[in-house]
């Protein structure tokens, strides 16, 4: 595939055309901590979006669906800190409460405005410290403040993640932007994420819906942590149109070039996430193909993603295949155990079920780097599926005995 874009050196959710955001510290954290964050378009944008799958949806989730559904929207605010999940009619009380005063100061409409939350759950809002923020952070909002934003958003992240990207599109420049948080409970089907994509382009609503849900799939929807999914999960892309392109939409001849750049945005921030996990040392590649089908091969990666055995392997840089093989056995796909062949990094470990003459000493060296692939293939089909994964530490243990 050829690459039509260029990325932005320190771009963010700013680089686009019209977008103004910023972050500052208002108290939720106990250490002065930035923990409020405002992302504004100058002007309508139409938003695509995506949110947790769990059951149990934060005040803020249930919120921004309905805002979302409503039709065009101007901004999001944003705090971490404090998840403002599982705190009941309290809860949703506080979100329209965030929503609606950070309408009323930047004089528009509260269904306009979408509200992120993220960090422990079961804890009601410190709401005067809310308040005083959101009337602290319409003020510091600018054009170049994107990677404030993202550092405002923090959890357990240990760096802030941004990037941005331009290409051509009608001969327009049009620029996509973005900003993501995430480090623990991460799982396909969204994670403790959240994800604020932007850009200047001018697109129609459905397409610009179609579109964030593809680009989640090949790119959030395809990374573990720790198998968990969270309450919080949310992806927003804002167009707000300003690069003055023709409108994309189905049949556009740009679109496919649009759809694969953001596509690669957020590919790059799934990356950064993983690669951010929480107490990692190894970061693998999981690629599983020849299965029956691709949800076979998607049932066999999140199965090796989720065992506590390999992925203790991988921190102990132990090229231990027969934990591989015992995943495959129950994740509930078609195998058989005779076909499979097993590879890191190409190099050969697994031939037909059985162990193959590659030294172990060459696989130890594969599996000591800080990233590398693993391939299965079971010799059954055509289905495929790819997953980045990081190892279990003890260090993730130590960070998640409390909060």
């Amino acid at each position: 595939m050829s690459i039509d874009w260029v990325w932005i050196k320190n771009g963010s959710v700013t680089s686009p055309m019209g977008f103004r955001a910023g972050g500052i510290p208002c108290g939720i954290k106990k250490t002065n901590a930035r923990d409020m964050a405002l992302l504004f378009s100058d002007c309508e944008a139409e938003v695509g979006a995506t949110f947790t799958t769990n059951l149990i949806k934060a005040a803020p989730v249930k919120l921004s669906m309905q805002h979302v559904r409503g039709g065009p929207v101007r901004g999001v605010i944003l705090n971490s800190g404090n998840a403002n999940a599982c705190t009941g009619l309290q809860g949703i009380t506080d979100a329209k409460e965030m929503a609606e005063l950070t309408a009323e100061l930047m004089g528009v409409k509260r269904r306009e405005i979408l509200v992120c939350s993220t960090g422990r759950i079961g804890v009601p809002l410190p709401m005067e410290a809310v308040r005083k923020g959101i009337r602290k952070v319409v003020k510091k909002i600018n054009h170049v403040s994107g990677p404030v934003a993202a550092k405002a958003i923090m959890t357990s992240d240990t760096v802030s993640k941004t990037c941005a990207l331009a290409l051509q599109l009608n001969g327009r420049r049009v620029v996509i932007g973005a900003m993501c948080k995430g480090a623990g409970m991460i799982h396909p089907n969204m994670a403790t994420m959240l994800a604020c994509i932007t850009t200047d382009a001018a697109i129609e609503r459905e397409t610009l819906q179609r579109l964030t849900y593809e680009a989640v799939e090949a790119s959030f929807n395809r990374i573990s942590v720790d198998g968990d999914t969270s309450t919080n999960d949310t992806v927003l892309v804002l167009a707000n149109g300003l690069a003055g392109n023709a409108p994309l939409a189905t049949g556009h001849r740009d679109l496919g070039k649009f759809q694969n750049a953001l596509k690669w945005v957020m590919q790059k921030l799934a990356r950064m996430i993983v690669e951010d996990g929480e107490g990692i040392s190894h970061v693998v590649e999981v690629i599983v193909q020849g299965a029956a089908s691709s949800a076979d091969a998607r049932r066999i990666s999140e199965a090796i993603s989720r065992s506590p055995l390999v992925k203790s392997s991988w921190c102990g840089g132990d090229p231990n295949w027969g934990r591989l093989m015992g995943a495959m056995g129950y994740s509930g796909a078609k195998v058989r155990e005779e076909l499979v062949d097993i590879y890191y990094n190409g190099l050969i470990a697994v031939k037909g079920g059985l162990v193959s003459p590659t030294p172990r000493s060459k696989l130890a060296k594969i599996v000591a780097k800080r990233s590398y692939t693993i391939t299965l293939d079971l010799h059954l089909g055509k289905g495929d599926y790819r997953l980045l994964v990081n190892d279990l530490t003890e260090k993730y243990v130590t960070l998640n005995k409390g909060e």
